[in-house]
């Protein structure tokens, strides 16, 4: 099996770039788990059909970290909790 290329976008860039190292671990765990089994995730539907979020847990707040796949690569979208999630994505 060859490596899977992850790209970062801006959105998920910014809010990983202010979480501190514990929540970085947690974060980068869920990304291998993505990795592993991209349908891991939700497949959300409407006008963001290509999308998938995977729910995970920070300190007992639910995270939601969106991403898009294909067979080589898994393009992370966004990162944060739900309040304004899927309103932020649409842009």
């Amino acid at each position: 099996m060859h490596d899977i290329q992850i790209l970062q976008m801006p959105l998920f860039q910014r809010a990983h770039k202010k979480l501190h190292l514990k929540e970085k671990s947690i974060v980068d765990d869920a990304i291998r788990a993505i990795v592993k089994n991209p349908t891991i995730g939700e497949q959300k539907k409407g006008d963001l059909i290509n999308i998938y979020v995977y729910k995970f847990k920070i300190h007992q707040q639910e995270m939601l970290m969106a991403y898009e796949w294909d067979p080589e690569q898994r393009v992370l979208l966004a990162l944060g909790v739900h309040e304004n999630f899927y309103h932020d994505i649409k842009r």
